[in-house]
């Protein structure tokens, strides 16, 4: 007998790709979500995402070659990700506008095959010049409020002809690299996030108008379960995207240490950090943290991440920092998570998270 619940889960259509999910599985750097994850997600149905930034850490030759092993990676996790998914699902990426190989971490995903590109930490405005309308892979940029969502659009419909395929709607309990202020942050509570979502939903009827197609929204940052989802989906939502409860699956790319890091933490272990690329970020709270607060730690290394980074002003490598907590020096190193984080308390597989997500487990 399918519960109420799960006969609310409807497909997810973008264009004329589906997802028997309307699970977005979020994009994690540097490499908690690659080809592993991505494919568990995508073979359960849903929508399984490999993050770029950095993807190519452990590659032969990253330290004297990051550029090149990234762009290999990148070809290398979508394939095995579409393997491991089996026909299943969608598989795409998540590309920071803020890196500075972006174009060719673009054009390499198109090439490889990706379903999807989802683009944040920053806008996205020359991101349909890099992937043509006749091409198989749609595009969404992530936004924070109806104003970006405008904006993008508008300028996305000027210059390019055409819209987004999809829009993911990124809240303030999100984590890694966030689209609000510190202040902003520091009272979340003021913020009516329901009400953005609301606006953007109504904001991109003008272009499903327009361009004769429909635009699926998704809604992300603090989803976390079948509670969250329900409320998503009766904003008018047409699906959700989940970063941090993958992270405390068998499956994810990440080390055992850090997804031990994920269990064991507590709401107070949270806390809003600055990051190089500008934006504020939520992170677990450690001695890398208690560190950058107290002086500027040495660089000695660029490993030209970000296309606006100054190594002599910036107050840590950003790289150095997640590769070191996704190799396991979870207490030396960045570990980005989100707000409820501190409910996850064992590590589950792919495949029950996602039942119980469907509501098919109690």
């Amino acid at each position: 007998m399918i519960s109420t619940y799960t006969s609310k889960l409807k497909q997810l259509q973008i264009g004329d790709l589906i997802a028997k999910i309307p699970i977005i599985q979020g994009g994690m750097g540097v490499g908690i979500s690659r080809s592993h994850l991505a494919g568990a997600v995508a073979k359960e149905g849903g929508v399984g995402i490999i993050s770029t930034a950095q993807i190519g850490y452990d590659e032969e030759g990253f330290e004297n070659d990051q550029a090149g092993c990234n762009l290999k990676a990148i070809k290398k996790h979508i394939r095995k990700a579409k393997e491991l998914a089996c026909g299943n699902g969608l598989v795409g990426v998540n590309i920071m506008v803020a890196l500075k190989h972006y174009k060719e971490h673009v054009r390499a995903a198109v090439a490889a095959g990706a379903d999807v590109i989802i683009s944040g930490a920053g806008l996205p405005m020359n991101l349909p010049e890099l992937v043509s309308k006749t091409c198989r892979t749609k595009i969404a940029p992530i936004v924070s409020s109806k104003r970006a969502t405008q904006l993008i659009l508008k300028m996305w419909a000027h210059r390019y002809d055409r819209t987004a395929d999809f829009i993911v709607v990124e809240g303030p309990k999100a984590g890694g690299h966030l689209g609000f202020s510190n202040e902003q942050l520091a009272h979340m509570d003021a913020i009516n996030f329901d009400g953005e979502i609301r606006q953007i939903i109504d904001c991109k009827k003008e272009y499903e108008q327009r361009y004769q197609k429909n635009i699926p929204v998704i809604v992300a940052g603090g989803i976390f379960d079948q509670k969250d989802i329900s409320h998503a989906l009766d904003l008018g939502a047409d699906g959700v995207q989940i970063a941090s409860r993958f992270v405390a699956t068998e499956e994810c790319d990440a080390s055992e240490a850090y997804k031990e890091a994920y269990i064991h933490a507590s709401e107070e272990n949270i806390e809003i950090i600055q990051s190089p690329v500008g934006m504020p970020g939520r992170a677990l709270r450690n001695k890398f943290i208690d560190r950058v607060k107290r002086a500027k730690l040495p660089i000695s290394k660029c490993y030209n991440c970000l296309e606006k980074c100054s190594p002599q002003k910036v107050p840590y490598c950003i790289t150095k920092a997640l590769i070191d907590a996704v190799r396991g020096d979870v207490e030396n190193g960045l570990v980005f998570c989100g707000a409820n984080t501190g409910r996850i308390h064992e590590i589950t597989t792919v495949h029950h998270l996602m039942q119980e997500l469907m509501g098919n487990i109690q």
